[in-house]
Formats: C-alpha cells, structure tokens, sequence
C-alpha cells in the first residue's frame, strides 16, 4: 500500500449490519464518519451507507459489495477507503489486498484523530496505550515510534513509516510502562483535585457530544483561544481557566473531550483519566447541539458515559446537571418556540448560542444561583483590627449582619452573620 496523507481523496463506506442496533440511523452514522474524516483533514471524495445481511468472516462485505467499492474508487479517485464500523485484522488486510487502497476502520480513524489532537503528555500517553492496545493483534504497520516516540501513529502514513518487523513483546513491555505512567498521572490528578477542594474554588465542567459547541462556550465565557473549530473530536486534553460568576468571585471551568457514538472500549478505558475531571466537578454542564436532529441520540451517549464514571445512577446525578441547549441561532423560528416552552418549564435547562453570545448573560446567572444554593448562614466573631478577613467576608458571601461584640482581649470586636457556601468557608478558614 502507498502512503496516504492529509488531503487524501476517501470513499466512506457505512455497513448497515442486519440484526446490530445503534442510538443513530444509518445516515446520521454516515454523516458522523464523514465528520470524523474531515476531522483529520481527508477529502471525502464520496459516501454511502452498504447493507450488510450477512457479515463476510473474510471481508465483511458480500463479493459483489467489494466490487461496488472498487467501481466507487476508481470513479471517484479515492485513495483510501474508510469503514465506519469495526474490521478484524484478517478483514482489513484482505480488503485492502482485494481493493489496492488503504483501508480503516473507525477505531483507527479516531485513534489518528487522537494522536493528532492530543496535545498534553498525558494525552499522548492515552493515546499510545490505546493505539498499542488496537495494534497488538495486528502488526501491520512500522513500530519505529517505540523507540522514537511522535504524536501521531502513521495510520496516513508520516514520519517512521518504514515497514519494519514489530516485537510483541516489546509492545506488552510499551504498555506495561504506559499503564504505569498512567497510573502516576491519576495520582498526579487526584492530588490535584484534592488541592482544589481545599483551595477551594467551585469547579464547573463542560460535557457534552462531540461538535456540541462546547470548545466555543468555554471560550465565550473565558476569553480564552482554545481550538474551537467545527471538527469532531477539536478538544481531548481538558483545558482549564478561572471565570466570575454573579456572586462567586472566582470559579474554575473546565472543557473536557467530546463523547461519541459506540467508542471503541479501549479508547474508553485508555482516556478515562481525561474524564475523571468530570466526577470532581460541583456542576455539570451539559452543552447540547438542539439545532441536530441527533440531539436525544447524542445525550443517551453522553448519559451513559456519566452512568459509566459513577456520576449518574438511575435517573439520578450526584452532581447536579445543568443542559444549555446551544447552537439556538441554526433553529428555526417554529423548532425555537417549541423548545423555549419546554426550556422555560425545566429549571435546569438553559437556551444559548455560544457562537452569538444570545442567552449566556441568563446562564451565568443560572451558575452563579447553583453554586451558591448551598450557602449556609455562619457567624463569625473577629477582632475589629482583622480587616483583611471582614472585608473578605464581604466581598465573597453575603454579609446578613455586621455588628459591635463588645470588648475582647485584642481590642473591639466584630460579630458577622454572613451566607457561606462549603467552598467558601473552607478558603476563609485557610486565610
């Protein structure tokens, strides 16, 4: 096989499996692989969705199926062949020996998505363990980044891809050493968790399906340029930035990667890490793309996914759950009415669009009222002299009384009733 790189010409191919049932129709399956080859910068040269009444053992596809691809191929210059479903080995090897072209399947297309995307060491740490993972059985492509380790894997072809014998030892020796590293990272992340429980800002985490808009509200509300580009897949590596809520002075946001669709499960298990931001969060935000016609398919997913790390169980969350319907400029008038009725009804729903900043005022002060419904009235006696701590007091909860105490042994003291919430009184005590 030749290399293939970006800018390659693919033909995307989406088996319809008798018998195999999806959260997505056929067509939206068909419109996410194509969005998923966009993603890494292949030419979609043509797509359609292949009935598939029996699977093949030795190529999925029925004889004459492969020869409908092949027609396909030449009539439309492709490349490369991307199948939006699983192959084995066997059936991606005799495919592209029966085809002439390069052939993926999903998982190996989201895994060179990752290993583009991936931009911290913890990322690429994932993203080779799930690589190796996915390799293993197959051996088919050049290993040289085991000794000479890059961000991408050379699916399309790059750097290093020189074929090569691989050793499976030495890939269980790779992963063995991954999995410790990783192991260290978790660590690494939980004491930093720790640290910001104590330290103690609020920290609200934006979830949601891939291509949500999530990248694009994290950076309405911070002002920060985090990729934000109309790509599945844009974030992987949470990103995280100080923000001010109405009546919390500073609160932490965080951006995670977006869910998607029958994820291959080693790539669940390699960036369950990367999700783990979510469980320390004290609200989720759930962003939501309203204008797709995938909407409810796309938060089964991003619920189960939460099922998955022990946030919700049943119909309940232990972190409350708060969904911004986005994207609300692309509905038209008609859908916008019917759902502001359903969004007013539900006071954990918020309509917004990121991209045009309509409804984010109203969400902030949603935020802002969430964070702070477990304040609790404390009352405080402080030395008239402590300043700092009183005007601290008054600049993050909310001062019911300021009163004379009287006289104590430094001198007049002041009693304060003032509205604290647990983050809050835990950073007062460590002043």
């Amino acid at each position: 096989m030749g290399e293939v790189s970006r800018g390659a010409r693919a033909l995307v191919v989406c088996p319809d499996i008798r018998g195999q049932s999806h959260d997505l129709d056929p067509q939206a399956r068909l419109a996410e692989a194509e969005g998923l080859a966009l993603a890494i910068g292949i030419v979609v040269a043509d797509s359609f969705v292949l009935p598939v009444r029996q699977i093949r053992p030795g190529t999925l596809f029925g004889a004459g199926q492969v020869d409908n691809i092949a027609i396909a191929c030449e009539q439309h210059e492709s490349e490369l062949i991307v199948i939006d479903g699983a192959l084995s080995p066997i059936q991606q090897r005799n495919l592209e020996e029966k085809l002439g072209r390069k052939v993926i399947d999903r998982t190996g297309l989201i895994l060179e998505i990752f290993g583009e995307r991936a931009a911290t060491a913890e990322g690429r740490l994932q993203v080779e363990l799930a690589h190796l993972d996915y390799q293993q059985s197959r051996l088919v492509r050049s290993w040289t980044h085991l000794e000479r380790q890059r961000g991408g894997f050379g699916f399309l072809g790059g750097p290093g891809e020189t074929q090569i014998e691989a050793d499976r030892r030495m890939i269980r020796q790779r992963m063995g050493r991954l999995r410790r590293e990783l192991e260290q990272v978790r660590k690494t992340r939980g004491l930093h968790r720790d640290r910001r429980e104590r330290a103690p800002w609020p920290v609200v985490a934006l979830v949601g399906y891939t291509n949500a808009g999530k990248s694009t509200l994290f950076n309405r509300l911070t002002g920060a340029e985090v990729m934000a580009e109309d790509l599945l897949f844009a974030t992987l590596d949470p990103t995280m930035r100080a923000i001010t809520l109405p009546g919390i002075e500073k609160a932490i946001l965080s951006d995670t990667v977006g869910f998607i669709s029958d994820l291959p499960t080693q790539l669940v298990a390699a960036f369950r890490a990367t999700l783990e931001e979510v469980t320390a969060a004290d609200i989720i935000c759930h962003v939501r793309d309203i204008s797709n016609s995938s909407t409810q398919a796309q938060k089964t997913q991003v619920l189960q996914v939460l099922r998955d790390l022990g946030v919700v169980e049943g119909e309940e969350a232990s972190i409350p759950i708060l969904e911004i319907w986005n994207k609300w400029d692309q509905l038209s008038p008609d859908d916008a009415e019917e759902l502001a009725q359903q969004a007013d009804d539900d006071d954990m729903v918020m309509a917004a669009s990121a991209l045009t900043g309509e409804g984010v005022p109203a969400l902030l002060e949603r935020l802002g009222e969430l964070l702070t419904t477990s304040a609790v009235l404390r009352e405080f006696e402080l030395p008239a002299s402590a300043g700092r701590q009183i005007a601290w007091l008054h600049a993050h909860g909310e001062v019911i009384t300021n009163e004379d105490a009287g006289e104590g042994d430094d001198g007049p003291v002041r009693r304060i009733s003032v509205r604290l919430n647990p983050k809050e009184l835990g950073q007062f005590e460590n002043l």
